[in-house]
């Protein structure tokens, strides 16, 4: 999922990774390089996703989200923890 908005910054990754750990998800968070954007890769079960996009809709205080991009695909397992990328 790509977040858009004023998201970079304002310590939205370390909120992501704890949102998505908290609920058990496993991924990632990271930057977009254009820095318009914050990247999210997360698998679980799906109301649990739509929980944590719920959360990432809000973001941390000082963030703002002005619209989310959604793509559903099948659970690869390739993930055991939910990560921060650089």
């Amino acid at each position: 999922m790509g977040l858009y908005g004023a998201v970079q910054g304002v310590g939205f990754r370390w909120f992501a990774q704890r949102q998505a750990q908290l609920l058990g998800c496993t991924g990632w968070v990271g930057n977009d390089p254009s820095g318009n954007k914050v990247e999210v890769v997360a698998e679980g079960p799906r109301d649990t996703l739509e929980e944590l996009l719920s959360r990432l809709r809000q973001g941390p205080p000082g963030a703002h989200v002005s619209h989310v991009e959604v793509e559903w695909q099948e659970t690869t397992g390739e993930f055991g923890q939910f990560q921060i990328r650089l």
